[in-house]
């Protein structure tokens, strides 16, 4: 399916385009998404934050309005992509990070790897590399079977398959949906599958129409199931106890759903800064851009501070 034209603009990163959004003046605040997120899942904070600071989004290779990227998609090419992008649209730093889930663990690469460009970290609920870098055999075959259904949804949407899906979905036609998916799939996408795009139904019907929109390109696919597949080898690219000095360190929980094991390596991330701290995002789930975004905001404003 087509897309509008972008709210930001394109920027060459050598070879390819990134789509760079900026709103607002002041600090420079870069937004990193969860692994299957977009600029789009920004939408309720970037203008809250926009308000008293440049609030940046942007759309990793294979998402969004982006180009394809080069493969494999691990976390050390998406920071290296990022930098670029930063620096072609000329946005001085040092910058603020914000890293939601998967983006969290971005945001911490970036940070080790060009501590000089970081004024603090926000890290929403991160993911821990202690839990990628040897996956359990359960959590194996959760992304085995990730990959296998991006692999489907790719070649779905080469055959526009996915264009008919969507169009079913908008018109209200959810069980023929469904159907084409599974016939799409091999019968392996599931009504438990759709659990994944709960999320989505958090934002304002004409932005997940643009968010549903961008699903229906391969380039989304062959993304997602590249970075799935460099789950550990990007994992691996992190240093669990990397001392950030004083650089200020903010990790937000969710309210709801962590377990005691999860806190537990939130709490010890924070503990990695001399300023750093560790709060929970009362009220709020693992999208925490989505359920809290004044959550979101008070930790930016914090760690400006």
């Amino acid at each position: 399916m087509r897309l509008p034209p972008p709210p930001g603009r394109l920027i060459d990163v050598g070879g390819h385009r990134l789509h760079f959004h900026r709103a607002g003046v002041g600090s420079p605040v870069i937004l990193e998404s969860a692994l299957g997120g977009s600029s789009l899942t920004w939408h309720h904070v970037q203008p809250m934050l926009s308000g008293f600071a440049a609030a940046c989004t942007y759309d990793r290779a294979g998402f969004g309005w982006s180009d394809a990227g080069p493969l494999p998609r691990t976390a050390g090419c998406i920071v290296s992509e990022l930098r670029a992008l930063l620096r072609a649209a000329d946005l001085a730093p040092p910058f603020v990070l914000v890293g939601h889930s998967f983006g969290g663990l971005t945001a911490r690469l970036y940070a080790q790897r060009y501590a000089s460009d970081v004024r603090a970290l926000v890290l929403l609920d991160p993911a821990s590399p202690e839990d990628w870098r040897d996956p359990t055999p359960e959590r194996r075959a959760q992304i085995a079977r990730a990959i296998r259904l991006c692999r489907h949804g790719e070649r779905a949407a080469r055959l526009r398959l996915t264009d008919v899906i969507v169009t079913l979905v908008l018109a209200g036609a959810l069980e023929p949906a469904r159907a084409l998916g599974r016939l799409a799939t091999r019968g392996e996408f599931s009504r438990l599958d759709e659990g994944v795009l709960v999320p989505a139904g958090k934002l304002p019907p004409d932005v997940l129409d643009l968010a549903i929109r961008t699903w229906t390109h391969p380039r989304f696919f062959q993304a997602l199931g590249s970075q799935l597949a460099c789950l550990s080898a990007s994992a691996a690219e992190l240093d669990d106890d990397h001392d950030f000095g004083s650089l200020p360190l903010l990790v937000v929980s969710a309210g709801t759903g962590a377990d005691e094991r999860q806190l537990g390596h939130h709490a010890r991330l924070a503990s990695c800064s001399r300023h750093g701290r560790h709060v929970i995002a009362g009220g709020s789930g693992h999208w925490i851009p989505l359920d809290r975004p004044d959550a979101v905001v008070d930790a930016v404003r914090e760690v400006l501070r």
